[in-house]
């Protein structure tokens, strides 16, 4: 396919329109000469004259009359297809993935509020915890836990999980044995997710010692060990955010005043750099960060007013 250079394509176009190369001029922002030299360089690409230059004016000859046809449709088109392909960057449908606990805990009950202010974008949500290939795998964005370790790829911090700490429902405060202390534990059904490390890591911090830590069921997702501490089926180890929103609601309650065991992993959103830019991937990234601020100012204060 042969083309000659766009550049001179619009030049000629400008100076048609106007019949002036100084008007095509000011419209392109160049000189009249620059004009000028696209026009006759363009002139030379094809072999023919395109206008015919009198003393103050220009007139297109029957060759540039014709060519001029096929150039503003060719232009027109390309322009139809540019505005079209941006549109689809700002607008369109936007592809995440993320944990299932996080989907289910924290996103899914605020992405309303992202299509309220992007309406023009479609969230297209799926739930796994795997590696993702973003070169083989349509997926614009992944949200993941843990240390921020993606060589290659833009990393944003959304949330720190700052603490860990024994949440259940408020029915187990009640009863024939309810808890009050960290010793009560052991009248109560512990309940595990895939870190069953952590019961005994703050069992020993609390200094309990009669309560086994591998003991009680246990869910491959914390959304699931969340749900069945809301129902009274035993106590669970929340962390920070994912029980956030069930405390603020009194769904959980933390049945102890004792200090909360640290977590050093958070969640960040990822993508590859080369995309890192895109309108919709900016807007929902953004989004996702001032959420999380806001999120985050709001369990600190809750948990202020309660010490």
């Amino acid at each position: 396919m042969r083309l000659p250079p766009l550049k001179a394509l619009r030049s000629f176009e400008a100076a048609a329109r106007h019949l002036s190369f100084s008007k095509a001029a000011e419209e392109l922002f160049v000189t009249p000469a620059a004009v000028s030299h696209q026009i006759k360089a363009l002139e030379d690409w094809l072999g023919v004259t395109l206008f015919k230059r009198l003393n103050r004016a220009v007139i297109l000859t029957n060759e540039g009359q014709n060519y001029l046809v096929g150039v503003r449709n060719g232009l027109e088109t390309i322009s139809s297809a540019t505005e079209k392909i941006m549109q689809q960057d700002v607008s369109g449908a936007l592809h995440v993935d993320t944990l299932p606990s996080f989907a289910s805990r924290w996103l899914l009950p605020r992405l309303r509020l992202f299509r309220e202010a992007h309406p023009d974008i479609d969230v297209r949500l799926s739930a796994s915890d795997h590696l993702t290939d973003f070169n083989r795998e349509d997926v614009d964005v992944v949200i993941r836990y843990g240390h921020g370790n993606y060589p290659g790829l833009r990393v944003d911090k959304i949330l720190t999980e700052e603490v860990m700490f024994p949440v259940c429902s408020p029915s187990l405060l009640e009863g024939e044995n309810p808890l009050r202390t960290p010793a009560d534990l052991k009248y109560h059904t512990l309940l595990h997710d895939d870190m069953r490390i952590d019961w005994q890591a703050w069992l020993a911090m609390a200094g309990v010692m009669d309560v086994d830590p591998k003991r009680g069921p246990s869910f491959n997702d914390s959304s699931m060990l969340l749900t069945a501490a809301m129902e009274g089926q035993g106590v669970a180890l929340g962390r920070s955010t994912l029980a956030a929103d069930d405390l603020i609601a009194g769904r959980l309650v933390q049945p102890f005043d004792v200090q909360p065991m640290r977590a050093d992993h958070a969640y960040y959103i990822v993508c590859p750099e080369e995309v890192s830019d895109r309108p919709r991937i900016v807007a929902f990234r953004n989004w996702i960060l001032e959420e999380a601020s806001v999120s985050s100012g709001r369990f600190k204060s809750r948990t202020e007013k309660a010490s």
